[in-house]
């Protein structure tokens, strides 16, 4: 088991995999460590397909060797593997931090079972340290960042003074810091600091009402287990119980 957590989590997944599968093909750096330790698997004769969540995965993935394939071709999925920037006991997710979350929706909603991988210091007791990453539309920005400020000023959340990641709009910037951070879709991300996400699926809820909401990184009864890498090994999370491996 490799000493790196992140690498541990991605070296237990990959035990999950079995040949002839269709596999969601997640974004992130552990995201990453995985695709390595599959393309080394598929060097060796296992016959998978995969579907990647983002243009960063996608080329990664064809520099590993791994066969890809679309949503179009096969609907349905056998698993998805894919990291997350926060998992609350419940094993919602905070996802996004990519700027892939839409992509990797779609593909864990495709899958048949989802498994998150991390380290530790993605655990939290109640979601909402990590800014919540929301994809809007480009078009009428403005007014949709107004509409989804009163929807959390209405639930309590409305950020301090100054608590915005990206100063007074809270949009992603892009690369370097020049422009604005454009998702694989063409659309724009918000981060918003929740602090404390108190009701996960209230707030799903609501976003989903707002027009020039595309989407957002709350993951709500997609993920069945975690592996959650740490200095001693990996724990394998299952809702709202913890099990060493």
């Amino acid at each position: 088991m490799s000493g790196d957590p992140k690498r541990a989590a991605a070296e237990a997944a990959i035990k999950y995999v079995k040949d002839g599968m269709l596999l969601g093909l997640g974004t992130g750096s552990t995201a990453q460590h995985f695709l390595e330790l599959l393309g080394e698997r598929v060097r060796h004769g296992l016959k998978v397909e995969g579907v990647p969540t983002s243009r960063q995965t996608e080329r990664a993935a064809q520099a590993a060797g791994i066969p890809l394939t679309s949503l179009d071709e096969h609907p349905e999925l056998d698993l998805a593997i894919d990291g997350a920037d926060e998992i609350d006991p419940a094993l919602f997710l905070i996802k996004g931090g990519g700027g892939a979350l839409l992509r990797e929706k779609i593909v864990a909603a495709a899958a048949k079972r989802m498994i998150v991988i991390a380290d530790e210091s993605k655990l939290v007791p109640v979601l909402g340290r990590f800014p919540l990453p929301i994809e809007i539309v480009p078009f009428g920005a403005k007014a949709t960042i107004a509409h989804i400020t009163r929807a959390f000023h209405d639930l309590g959340m409305a950020p301090m003074s100054g608590e915005m990641p990206h100063g007074r709009s809270g949009l992603r910037p892009g690369p370097e810091g020049r422009g604005l951070f454009v998702t694989d879709n063409g659309n724009l991300i918000l981060d918003w600091p929740c602090g404390r996400i108190r009701d996960p699926g209230i707030l799903n809820n609501i976003l989903h009402t707002i027009p020039g909401v595309v989407n957002h990184g709350l993951f709500i009864g997609l993920a069945e287990l975690a592996l959650i890498g740490t200095k001693e090994g990996v724990t394998k999370l299952e809702p709202r119980k913890l099990v060493e491996l």
